[in-house]
C-alpha cells in the first residue's frame, strides 16, 4: 500500500511526520509513503499569531488536501488543530505524547527568575506572554516568528535575551542537550491545550485507513487530548485567548485536567481542576470549562476578543 501524506514543510513538521510514518512501518513494513509538503497561511504571514484572523493558520491548507483527496492523511502538531475540525475529517490517531511543557532558553545557565530586569524574551503566544509578565513584570516580551532554529539564532545573536519554546519541539529536533534552559512548571506557565501531542487526520469515510492509524494510538495520550480539546471547544478558544490546560493520565484509569485563563493585565487568573476516569475524558473537559465560566471566564474572553487585530 502506498499512501500520500500531507505535512507542513518546516523541519519540525517533517520530523514529526517521519516519526508517525516510522510507527506505521513498525506495524506493517510493506507500507510505502510519499510526503507532500504544503505551505499554510501561518508559514506565509509573518505577523504574531494573535494578529492573524482565523483559526487553523498552520493546518487549514493541509487538511484541505486531505478533503480533496490529494493526500490520504495529514500529520499536525495537535495544538495547531482547531477544536472545530471540518465535519468530514477525524483525528484518527494520537500517538504517544511528548512533553507538554514550555522551555525558557537563554545563553547562560539562567532561569526565568534570574533574568536581569529589562531582559527581552521572545514569544508570539498570548498565553506565554501574559503568564511571563504575571511572574516577571520587569521584563520585555517581544513577538518572535520563524521556525525553532530561526528563533534560537535570534537569541544567540543578541536580538533576544531568551526565548520560550515547546520542550517537545526541541526534543524532536535533537536540540534539548545543546541549549541551556529551564522547564517552566505549570504553576508558572500552563501549557497550551494539545501541546506535545501529534494529530493524524484523515477523512471520516476512510474506514480502512482509520483502522490502520488507530494501531499507533496511545490510549492515555488520546484521553488527555480529548479532555483538553473539549475544554478548548467549549471555551471557543484560539490564538487570541490565553487559555492554558494540561490533562494527565495516571495509573488506575485516573485522568486529571487543570486549566487557567488570564485577564489582559495578567492580574486576574481563573483556575479550575477536576478528575475523572479516562473513559470520561470529554465529560471532564466540559466540566472544567463550565467551572471556568462559572468563575467569570466569559468576561475575560470577551476582553481579549475586543482587542483590534492591528
Amino acid at each position: 500500500m502506498r499512501l500520500l501524506v500531507g505535512s507542513r514543510g518546516s523541519r519540525l513538521s517533517l520530523v514529526q511526520t517521519d516519526h508517525v510514518l516510522s510507527l506505521l512501518k513498525g506495524i506493517d513494513d510493506s507500507l510505502e509513503f510519499e510526503v507532500v509538503a504544503i505551505r499554510t497561511k501561518g508559514d506565509i504571514d509573518a505577523r504574531p499569531l494573535y494578529k492573524i484572523d482565523g483559526k487553523g493558520v498552520f493546518e487549514k491548507e493541509v487538511d484541505q488536501a486531505v478533503l480533496s483527496g490529494n493526500v490520504h492523511f495529514a500529520v499536525h502538531s495537535m495544538k495547531d488543530v482547531p477544536s472545530d475540525l471540518h465535519d468530514d475529517l477525524i483525528i484518527a490517531s494520537v500517538p504517544k505524547r511528548d512533553s507538554p511543557y514550555d522551555m525558557l532558553i537563554c545563553k547562560g545557565n539562567g532561569s526565568l527568575m534570574s533574568l536581569p530586569s529589562n531582559s527581552i524574551v521572545g514569544t508570539s503566544s498570548l498565553r506565554r506572554l501574559v503568564q511571563l509578565k504575571r511572574v516577571r513584570s520587569d521584563i520585555t516580551v517581544k513577538p518572535i516568528r520563524g521556525n525553532i532554529d530561526t528563533r534560537l539564532a535570534k537569541m544567540l545573536n543578541g536580538e533576544y535575551d531568551a526565548v520560550v519554546l515547546a520542550e517537545a519541539g526541541l526534543s524532536r529536533l535533537g536540540l534539548s542537550g545543546l541549549y541551556m534552559g529551564e522547564r517552566l512548571s505549570k504553576d508558572i506557565m500552563m501549557p497550551a491545550p494539545g501541546q506535545g501531542a501529534l494529530a493524524v487526520v484523515t477523512r471520516k469515510d476512510s474506514t480502512e485507513l482509520i483502522r490502520l492509524l488507530k494501531r499507533i494510538e496511545d490510549r492515555a495520550s488520546r484521553a488527555e487530548i480529548d479532555a483538553e480539546r473539549m475544554l478548548l471547544r467549549m471555551m471557543d478558544a484560539g490564538c487570541r485567548m490565553p487559555l492554558g490546560a494540561l490533562a494527565r493520565a495516571h495509573p488506575s484509569n485516573l485522568l486529571t485536567l487543570e486549566a487557567c485563563i488570564l485577564s489582559i493585565d495578567g492580574k486576574h487568573v481563573i483556575r479550575a481542576g477536576l478528575s475523572s476516569s479516562m473513559d470520561d475524558a470529554e465529560g471532564l473537559g466540559a466540566r472544567v470549562a463550565r467551572s471556568l465560566m462559572e468563575q467569570g471566564a466569559s468576561s475575560i474572553s470577551e476582553e481579549w476578543r475586543s482587542i483590534p487585530l492591528e
